[in-house]
């Protein structure tokens, strides 16, 4: 069994297009600036009609699977990708085997998670847990092209969602202080309903006759999602900060999901943490569910690299309702 485990390589990718604010305004009749003040979003990436999942989920790992190339892996080393996303290529086959096999993984395992907003927190721990019991690196990605399951009439739902992919590249490390220093994973059914796509499951599937909003996403009590959101990503986070032996304030980055500014800065403010500990990619990316996350770690990344021993709190929440959160030493 290895002793520890790292994160060696990040990855991300979005569509080339910019979707700013002004041009869902003008559609909407909403007054300029009115998107801007309620969810931080000032643009988000729009996949174009050509575009598929699979394939940028494919960059975002290909981006992660170089830069862990450069520090010695392998990628033919790589035992399992992960693919959290709520929007695979098909409903059936899962999408995973084919990321994987546009990466030239074919031979490992692989598998999608549809766990929505805290679907990468998830892949990640159980990514992490497959690498420390069987000493093999996993790719993790988290990918969603939500532009797709939008109800453009919805205001709820329409101002808020893009589309983008994110990678990591866990790996084995001999430090055993490295890697998942702990999770505290949740879930509150009684908010099922309060965001969904209403048709195209096996309890009202496809059929003739099935108005095509049914098949989009739709946001019943937008401000339900709030304090929900909130309540479930602070309580994880700080279960999951007991559980590592840690304060708040020992953290050296907060990556919450990107949800939209108001949530994130209400879950940061609720822990204690300062503006300058937020990761944030709201503005410039939107909300692009599980693909949040991954997308803001590989950004920060670059702009200044993760450093040997900073510790990383994540949180996350969306629909089922299911999310978590998770200490993570690099």
């Amino acid at each position: 069994m290895t002793k520890g485990t790292t994160l060696l390589g990040f990855g991300h990718a979005v569509p080339d297009r910019r979707v700013p604010n002004e041009e869902i305004e003008a559609r909407l009749g909403l007054g300029p600036g009115w998107i801007a003040r309620r969810t931080g979003i000032l643009e988000r990436r729009w996949a174009a009609p050509e575009d598929t999942l699979s394939d940028l989920a494919a960059a975002a790992g290909r981006m992660a699977l170089t830069e862990a190339e450069g520090q010695g892996l392998a990628p033919k080393s790589i035992g399992l990708t992960l693919l959290a996303t709520s929007t695979p290529d098909h409903l059936l086959p899962p999408s995973a085997p084919l990321v994987a096999h546009k990466l030239g993984l074919s031979g490992c395992g692989a598998v999608d998670l549809a766990g929505a907003c805290g679907g990468f927190l998830y892949a990640l721990v159980m990514a992490e847990a497959f690498t420390r019991t069987s000493g093999t690196p996993a790719l993790v990605i988290a990918a969603n092209l939500l532009s797709r399951r939008i109800n453009p009439a919805e205001r709820a739902s329409c101002v808020l969602f893009a589309d983008a992919a994110g990678a990591v590249v866990v790996a084995p490390s001999p430090r055993a202080e490295a890697g998942v220093l702990s999770a505290h994973l949740a879930s509150d059914g009684a908010g099922y309903g309060l965001i969904q796509v209403p048709a195209g499951g096996s309890s009202r599937p496809f059929a003739p006759g099935v108005p095509v909003e049914d098949t989009r996403m739709t946001i019943t009590d937008g401000q339900a999602v709030f304090v929900e959101a909130v309540r479930l990503m602070s309580d994880s986070a700080r279960h999951a900060l007991v559980r590592a032996g840690l304060e708040a304030q020992q953290i050296h980055h907060f990556v919450p999901h990107q949800a939209n500014a108001r949530l994130m800065n209400a879950v940061a403010h609720a822990l204690g943490i300062p503006g300058s500990k937020v990761l944030s990619s709201v503005a410039q990316f939107g909300n692009s569910s599980a693909a949040t996350i991954p997308l803001t770690l590989s950004l920060a990344h670059r702009n200044r690299p993760f450093r040997l021993g900073e510790t990383l709190l994540m949180s996350a929440a969306g629909a089922g309702l299911t999310g978590g959160a998770c200490v993570l030493r690099l």
